[in-house]
């Protein structure tokens, strides 16, 4: 530091040699105390200035490669995603498709029975109603063949055969009534 000083008096002295009546030299030399006595008060506290910041951009420099290798995990698990989202679009495929030949095979299932059901239904009734017509039919015939008697009866029966029928009733009716 000595030298400095001495080299900034020379300086400052120039051609003349005479320091005391130099205006320049006086100029340098108050500079440099001014320089000096700044260094000497502001030493310290620049330091720590320097030192917080430089501590400051450390942690700073730590957080950003933190959040780098955040951002670099999820692009990893986001491609891994993206790798594995054909996969998982072709297994939703062949779920979907084999939920769908489930569905099918229910209806068609469902639609058998119902139509077993139907066809079985429409036997019973079937079959009532051809109950139904042969107990007419039967009816019909036996009121037919009744009536058919009758005429025939009428037609071919003579007074004689009338009579002795009614002695005949006569006589059963008075036989019960012993």
């Amino acid at each position: 530091m000595h030298d400095l000083l001495s080299a900034a008096f020379l300086l400052a002295a120039g051609e003349s040699g005479s320091l005391l009546y130099d205006y320049n030299a006086w100029r340098v030399l108050n500079l440099l105390i001014f320089v000096l006595a700044l260094y000497f008060f502001l030493r310290r506290p620049i330091g720590e200035v320097f030192r917080t910041r430089r501590e400051a951009i450390k942690r700073e420099l730590a957080q950003a490669r933190q959040e780098r290798d955040a951002a670099l995990a999820k692009l990893q698990e986001v491609e891994a995603r993206l790798a594995r989202l054909d996969q998982e679009v072709a297994e939703a495929r062949a779920e979907a498709e084999r939920e769908a030949a489930e569905e099918r095979e229910r209806i068609r299932r469902t639609t058998e029975e119902e139509a077993r059901r139907l066809r079985d239904q429409a036997e019973r009734e079937i079959e009532a109603a051809a109950k139904a017509a042969r107990a007419r039919l039967r009816e019909f015939a036996a009121e037919q063949s009744v009536r058919l008697a009758e005429e025939m009866i009428r037609r071919e029966m003579r007074p004689e055969d009338e009579a002795r029928l009614i002695g005949r009733y006569v006589e059963e009716l008075g036989g019960d009534r012993r």
